[in-house]
């Protein structure tokens, strides 16, 4: 097996286009590996984990062009690097060719559609700030998908756009649902009376997607961006959010979704839901519940509960019912740890998440079973990994974060990476599980199973005694249709539960068997 690799200097490709060359490099017979990335630091790391970094890729700066490829000869790689100067010339061609008439700026865009209301902003964070203020100056609300600004840029933003009766969504805001148009990362949902403001992306799709599939619907779910919440910036959007349900004549109940607000925040937004009078349901994942509850809020401890919660009154069933859902969901749980523990090898779990929210949540249950669990992204900072790139112990993964996806697509629409990851951990004798969340919608891998079937299939293969547990978030009116989706990974022999709580508990519940 040989490895070779070439640097292309002034060659600009989005990272999704990128992602597709590399899938059809993979798909060559006598192609071991091939990826082709931006030469970040991040991704020269992820090379050489893979076994993909060459000596020349030492000098490589964040705008060179990386391709390396292990092949069974060298006649394969050369092959291939034709491939890639093929692939890239026909997306550059068909991006130019596109009949369809494109707005080349904001200007253009709103005077093609003048009635429009809002406008979604995904561009390089030092580009947005302006767009953002012409948007706004233009009455139009904004989505701002972007990341990479500035508190200060977004606390100007966010000081207009309240004064104007505007709202600004982001920075790095992943998902919202919009008179029923999912936004950017959103699910497929029941139309409905209940309505969510989330300062964290997964955590809206998660929440929505639980209410929709027990029968319930959404009527607005608006984010926020997961800085909002900050003293600096005061909540503006947040509490913004909330008055315009509140004042919403299809929205019956508020669904509050985040990780713990600044204490000041927290203080105005409390006083906000004293002055409403439909039902407020919180969930500030890890967060002192007793002020929502001194507000007249409803706490939920997780990201199902305020789902549930906000499910049972939309259907006018007694909330108490909720408890009595999941205590008998928990039995079910206990029973199946029981089934699977003596197939159990190893002792660590090993979770590798696309949703920072869902990999909180995890950590937060999870503690409670296994004690301290190492990540890039802790509880606690003394558990911080080393090595994001090497697990220690127990140890919960979330992609998303800044080290895995620069220069790259998220890892809910790339599963490359943690599909290598996986395959990693299997082959760690320590391993016991490998929890997963398998993230669905607009926006993500429309074949999530497909990819990752071989995958759990080769991971069982290297160790028969692996535990591999998955929650989907989703609707079966989503693209990937959920159901589907299911069956699949069940037929690899994957656990599959519909949320990220019970996929926890269950994980929980096994160590707790074998430790």
């Amino acid at each position: 097996m040989k490895t070779k690799g070439i640097i292309k200097t002034g060659e600009y490709f989005d990272s999704v286009s990128l992602m597709i060359v590399s899938q059809e490099l993979n798909k060559i017979e006598g192609i071991k590996d091939a990826s082709i990335i931006m030469g970040t630091e991040e991704n020269k790391s992820i090379l050489k984990i893979a076994g993909l970094f060459v000596p020349e890729f030492e000098k490589s700066s964040d705008t060179d062009m990386l391709i390396s490829v292990k092949a069974e000869n060298e006649a394969i790689i050369e092959d291939a690097f034709k491939k890639v100067d093929d692939l890239l010339i026909n997306i550059r061609k068909q991006s130019n060719d596109d009949s369809e008439f494109v707005p080349k700026s904001l200007s253009g865009a709103i005077k093609q559609l003048p009635e429009a209301n809002l406008c979604l902003i995904s561009v390089a964070g030092k580009y947005a700030v302006k767009e953002a203020q012409v948007a706004l100056e233009n009455n139009l609300n904004v989505m701002l998908f972007s990341d990479n600004i500035s508190k200060d840029d977004e606390l100007q933003l966010k000081k207009y756009a309240h004064e104007n009766n505007l709202l600004v969504m982001g920075p790095d805001c992943g998902t919202a649902i919009i008179n029923q148009v999912p936004l950017a990362f959103a699910n497929v949902v029941n139309k409905g009376n209940i309505g969510i403001v989330a300062a964290s992306g997964t955590g809206l799709q998660e929440v929505s997607s639980i209410i929709s599939n027990n029968g319930a619907g959404i009527s607005q779910a608006i984010g926020t961006g997961g800085r909002d919440l900050k003293k600096e910036i005061g909540g503006i959007t947040f509490i913004d959010a909330i008055e315009l349900l509140k004042d919403d004549s299809e929205t019956d109940i508020i669904v509050l979704v985040s990780k713990p607000p600044d204490n000041e925040v927290l203080a105005k937004i409390s006083e906000v839901i004293k002055e409403i009078s439909k039902p407020v349901i919180g969930i500030f994942l890890g967060g002192n519940s007793e002020i929502l509850k001194d507000s007249g809020a409803i706490p939920a401890n997780n990201l199902e509960e305020a789902a549930l919660f906000a499910t049972f009154l939309s259907q006018n069933i007694d909330i108490k019912g909720v408890e009595a859902k999941i205590k008998e969901r928990n039995t079910i749980l206990e029973n199946i740890a029981q089934g699977t523990r003596p197939s159990v090898k190893g002792k660590y779990i090993r979770g590798l998440f696309s949703g920072g929210t869902l990999s909180t949540e995890s950590q937060i249950i999870l503690e409670k079973y296994a004690g301290n669990i190492y990540s890039n992204s802790p509880l606690k900072p003394d558990y911080k990994l080393k090595d994001v790139l090497k697990s220690q112990e127990h140890t919960i993964i979330d992609m998303g974060e800044d080290e895995f996806t620069s220069g790259r697509p998220h890892p809910m629409i790339d599963f490359s990476l943690r599909n290598k990851r996986i395959i990693q951990e299997a082959k760690d004798p320590e391993t016991a599980i490998i929890l997963l969340d398998v993230v669905l919608g607009y926006g993500s891998n429309l074949k999530p199973d497909q990819e990752l079937m071989p995958i759990i299939k080769q991971a069982k293969e290297i160790d028969s005694g692996l535990v591999v547990i998955c929650s989907i978030t989703g609707t079966n009116k989503d693209p990937q249709n959920r159901q589907k989706v299911k069956d699949n990974l069940k037929s690899v022999g994957a656990i599959i539960l519909p949320t990220n709580v019970g996929a926890s508990i269950l994980t929980g519940e096994i160590i707790k068997l074998i430790s």
